[in-house]
């Protein structure tokens, strides 16, 4: 029976019809964990999600409640009209809903914890409904420590102008141990927010590329000395 021990059970990812790339990279990453509190970032390999690259992405802790985009797959560029690597991953948040994102990006990284974000997208001219899904898992460096998260964000609906920004509706975080999961503690919910989250200047946003057109999918990478 030695055979089965790395067969995983992928039932509980199958049943959300509408956003399929978020259980397929969650059952990837469970797979990838295979028991252990958190797999490696190294250990990532982008065949594994080949159906659902376009709405993935990488990203890195800079500082408590804050993590940049390491990589990025195209409809997340499609969705700001522009590139994002290197950007904070908050730029796609209004400013209500930034400083719960905030929290919830600290516990995926601090727990460790799962975390999946039930999203909508701020409507206006031109700017029609998007339903969205955002899960965040959490993955170690090269160096040992947390600071890395595999992500998927899904949407529903036509992207019309951007940038298209989104509300967080609900969300839940699961801390993880070695041999399974445990309900994290419940998070702030977002009528409590304290509107306006600061972000530092983006000097890089003013000489950003447009983006490019729809196509095969694809993942940007952003290289530093230790990944």
């Amino acid at each position: 029976m030695d055979h089965l021990r790395n067969v995983i059970d992928m039932t509980s990812f199958l049943h959300d019809h509408r956003h399929p790339s978020i259980r397929e990279v969650e059952a990837y990453w469970q797979a990838l964990r295979a028991g252990r509190l958190v797999p490696r970032r190294s250990e990532v390999d982008p065949r594994g999600i080949e159906r659902s690259l376009e709405f993935a992405f990488i990203l890195e802790r800079i500082a408590p409640g804050l993590a940049r985009m390491r990589i990025a797959g195209s409809h997340l560029c499609d969705l700001m009209g522009m590139e994002v690597r290197g950007m904070p991953v908050s730029t796609f948040f209004d400013p209500a809903g930034r400083n719960l994102f905030g929290d919830v990006l600290e516990q995926v990284f601090s727990a460790p914890a799962t975390a999946e974000l039930v999203l909508n997208a701020e409507r206006g001219i031109g700017k029609p409904a998007i339903d969205a899904r955002m899960i965040l898992l959490p993955l170690k460096s090269d160096l040992g420590d947390i600071s890395r998260a595999l992500g998927c964000l899904s949407t529903q609906g036509t992207i019309g102008r951007t940038p298209r920004r989104f509300e967080i509706v609900s969300h839940r975080a699961v801390a993880l141990t070695e041999t399974g999961t445990t309900p994290a503690a419940p998070l702030p919910a977002p009528a409590d927010l304290v509107p306006g989250f600061a972000e530092p200047p983006a000097g890089f946003l003013q000489d950003a590329p447009p983006p490019r057109h729809r196509g095969k999918p694809f993942l940007r990478l952003v290289k530093s000395d230790d990944d």
